[in-house]
């Protein structure tokens, strides 16, 4: 392949005076541009002709990584199916022209597909009413947490300040930050040795600071992939001392066909809907977090987290997929993404690290290579699968291990595709004993190896110019 068009920047292949495109005639006049508004000098664009253009950018995506092209085992709240009938389904034109200020009379339509998708979801989670305005997981959070706070300030529940979120120690990152955000207290409840929340803790927690807290967070299945079990006596807790429950959706779709959070003891709830119901969402975005909340809460949904509905586009993928798979069969999604974890981890867990021997739900999370004397890390796993066609699972996240490895392969892949990433793994475990340093220097075969993560990270180049910069020195 022609180096020239494959591995260099667009800028780099820019040749004054070289266009790829033609202006129609001006047929509206000239306006003259405010000076403020000009800019002062030419902006710094690259002139390339059409076929540069289109061959620089088709070669830059065959090494993009995606859904469509490969094996995509990344652990927790990424999606990783997007029918190509829920794309069609978005992409007609009756949706996609869509503006958020129409007049409300001419989305009625759009208006009846939302209602629509809203009844589907409180039956699938038990709760009374959702809002759709959260654009993503982290969004719907920071919006179900705010309605908690209304709640308690409302007078008919002793119009209680309460200033303190649970949140477990296995919970996904964002709970803790979303209730800081919205202006509460994190505690901190532990786990125990077989990676659920630990009751006794809690019951500290609850005797010391019962009036205060407002709510715990529950991640469930938790970041472990593990079922909470003791939910009953949670809920029981909080509730009695005057707190609400909030249900983390990002992991819900092992629970499709199995249970409901609502049924369950939660409150208020949010769904990341680009997860459990398709729309992959790799590079941050598109998302949608719709927030529900039981009977009794419907008064305090939020309505000024954002001026319109959230991502309509994904709101629509949501409804076909739930269309497509139907009553009878929607109810097998939770039972599949329990059966592909397992059936992986049952494969592996000779070769690599299972601190928490137990069923577990969609993902599952290894602590490195079993065998470690060769000091191959979790890492260096990582970046070898790369060289066998495979996107790396989730590494060094939750920080409950120190060489965590969570690997989800969701409901809907085949035996096939698991056979073939298991045989991987197994070669890599093998390769860590018998040749550790091919191991420690991969990847061999993309277009970039080895690259220093702290640099790139506290030192990224992220424009031509820096780039230019940087290389003169």
């Amino acid at each position: 392949m022609n180096n020239r068009l494959y591995g260099n920047l667009i800028f780099e292949l820019s040749k004054e005076g070289r266009k790829g495109y033609s202006l129609p005639r001006n047929n509206y006049g000239t306006y003259e541009i405010p000076q403020e508004l000009c800019r002062q000098e030419d902006a710094q664009l690259p002139e390339c002709d059409e076929l540069t253009v289109v061959r620089h950018y088709t070669n830059l995506s065959n090494n993009n990584f995606g859904v469509d092209t490969g094996f995509y085992p990344l652990g927790s709240c990424t999606m990783k199916y997007n029918p190509k009938i829920n794309e069609e389904m978005a992409a007609l034109p009756q949706f996609q022209n869509l503006h958020p200020s129409q007049p409300q009379e001419t989305v009625v339509g759009a208006q009846a597909l939302v209602d629509m998708l809203e009844n589907y979801l409180k039956e699938l989670t038990g709760m009374s009413a959702f809002t759709f305005k959260p654009y993503a997981g982290a969004h719907g959070e920071l919006t179900g947490l705010m309605i908690i706070k209304d709640y308690h300030r409302d007078p008919r529940h002793n119009g209680l300040s309460r200033t303190k979120v649970i949140v477990p120690d296995s919970a996904h990152g964002t709970n803790p930050a979303s209730a800081a955000m919205c202006g509460f207290e994190i505690i901190e409840v532990k786990s125990g040795a077989d990676g659920l929340v630990d009751i006794e803790d809690l019951k500290r927690i609850v005797s010391l600071e019962g009036p205060n807290i407002a709510a715990m967070m529950m991640t469930n299945p938790n970041t472990l992939g593990l079922f909470e079990t003791q939910i009953p006596v949670i809920t029981k807790l909080i509730h009695d001392c005057g707190g609400l429950m909030y249900y983390d959706g990002a992991n819900l779709n092992p629970m499709l066909g199995v249970c409901r959070p609502a049924d369950m003891g939660f409150d208020v709830m949010h769904i990341n809907l680009h997860k459990t119901f398709s729309t992959p969402h790799g590079g941050g975005g598109p998302g949608s977090g719709p927030v529900g909340v039981r009977d009794g809460i419907q008064l305090y949904l939020r309505k000024d987290v954002s001026p319109y509905n959230g991502n309509f586009a994904v709101m629509m993928r949501a409804l076909a997929y739930i269309l497509s798979l139907g009553r009878e069969h929607i109810k097998e999604v939770g039972p599949l993404a329990v059966l592909n974890a397992n059936y992986i981890k049952e494969s592996l867990k000779d070769v690599y690290e299972l601190p928490i021997d137990t069923i577990c739900c969609h993902e599952f999370v290894f602590d490195g290579l079993k065998d470690k004397s060769a000091g191959v890390t979790t890492m260096d796993v990582a970046k070898r699968l790369l060289d066998y066609g495979y996107h790396a699972p989730t590494i060094y996240f939750p920080l409950l291990f120190h060489e965590s490895l969570m690997i989800e392969p969701t409901e809907n892949e085949s035996k096939e595709t698991l056979d073939g990433f298991i045989a991987v793994m197994r070669k890599i475990a093998e390769e860590a004993k018998t040749n550790p340093d091919e191991v420690k220097s991969a990847p061999h075969t993309t277009p970039i190896g080895r690259v220093d993560d702290v640099l790139a990270a506290k030192h990224p180049v992220v424009t031509y110019r820096q780039m230019l910069t940087a290389n003169s020195q």
